[in-house]
């Protein structure tokens, strides 16, 4: 038969027991590290929103320039996002996930006061990109 394929071929035999309980085993501690990676980002981002809501919202009331604190919790806002998707990433596996952070690093990007006029239209048309590329292109649920 032609379209079988031969026995001395790699990769076309049948996996041994051993390989099944390795390659389980491993994918089993594979997601759990992921988990645990999970866990502590979103432990480390509960720390800075705490702390985000304790020390930099009270300074919006006490200093002159509010502007500069406004944006410093707004980065921090966008800083503790990323890093709730990303923990979300880390579990789930999903290309919309991935999209949401990236989506995220480029909205953190344009808060930055030191940015050019190129980088703000640059940073729009790739979140507009990104926003496109999830609603027409990714299965799913898309709100």
């Amino acid at each position: 038969m032609a379209g079988e394929p031969k026995e001395d071929e790699v990769g076309t035999g049948e996996e041994t027991e051993v390989g099944r309980v390795i390659s389980n085993n491993l994918g089993v501690v594979i997601h759990f590290f992921l988990s645990a990676l999970a866990v502590l980002l979103l432990v480390a981002a509960a720390i800075a929103a705490y702390d985000t809501v304790i020390r930099e919202f009270p300074a919006l009331w006490q200093q002159q320039d509010e502007y500069t604190v406004l944006q410093r919790i707004i980065e921090n806002i966008l800083l503790i996002a990323i890093a709730a998707e990303f923990a979300l990433l880390l579990l789930f596996h999903r290309m919309s996930a991935a999209v949401e952070v990236m989506v995220f690093v480029i909205a953190r990007k344009t808060v930055s006061p030191n940015i050019t006029a190129l980088d703000l239209l640059l940073c729009a048309a790739a979140i507009a990109g990104l926003i496109i590329l999830r609603h027409y292109y990714l299965p799913g649920k898309t709100t």
